[in-house]
């Protein structure tokens, strides 16, 4: 017998995780340039990483771990240096990058790497906990006391994150064929200044808390 409580609360968490995944940030940016450079694999692995970071996060927030949160929060002036720094060193380093004549297979060394790096620079966020702590309120999660709610709102969010990296690492890799060289540079150029813009950004708000 199905659940629709249960299925209700699965979709709201579906929605919210697709929302917080579908603005274009550093992310996504990197996504795209990944997917166009190395393939769709790859792209849709980048994604995973940033969508498993935050369902890590939205279970700390639902689950309402407030001693990992507090100290995750209280840690973000230096995972916000952390974050600033690996920004600016993927936008150098992608701005500088010469495109391959042929795209790069999606090889086994290469889809835990892309994984690895968006789930690292996506948790030194954390202050994303918050913004999952706020929604989750308003959403009822945490307040009836049932922990299988938490999860399956958590587990929307994953799904629903995951959805939206499917949508973009595919979409771009329909269009992946219409990009010659000389737009492949530039695609590394753009790719890189907007990463290498958020770096700086991040940089000068960890400036900004120290003062």
């Amino acid at each position: 017998m199905s659940d629709p409580a249960g299925l209700s609360v699965l979709g709201r968490g579906l929605l919210l995780g697709f929302s917080i995944a579908a603005p274009v940030g550093p992310i996504g940016v990197l996504c795209i340039r990944r997917t166009l450079a190395q393939g769709r694999l790859v792209g849709f692995a980048s994604g995973l990483g940033a969508a498993t970071a935050d369902a890590l996060y939205g279970s700390i927030a639902a689950f309402g771990l407030t001693v990992i949160s507090g100290a995750l929060i209280g840690a973000q002036v230096g995972l916000r240096l952390v974050g600033g720094l690996f920004l600016c060193y993927l936008g150098i380093r992608t701005l500088l990058a010469r495109p391959a004549d042929v795209a790069a297979n999606a090889s086994g060394r290469s889809l835990p790497g892309a994984f690895a790096s968006t789930l690292a620079l996506t948790l030194t966020n954390p202050i994303t906990i918050l913004s999952f702590a706020a929604v989750f309120a308003g959403l009822g999660v945490g307040s009836t006391g049932y922990t299988s709610a938490a999860a399956l709102t958590v587990l929307g969010v994953f799904l629903g994150s995951a959805f939206w990296w499917l949508l973009l690492s595919g979409g771009v890799s329909l269009l992946r064929n219409r990009f010659d060289h000389r737009a492949m540079r530039w695609v590394n150029r753009l790719s890189g200044a907007v990463i290498l813009g958020f770096g700086l950004l991040a940089l000068l708000s960890f400036v900004g808390t120290i003062r």
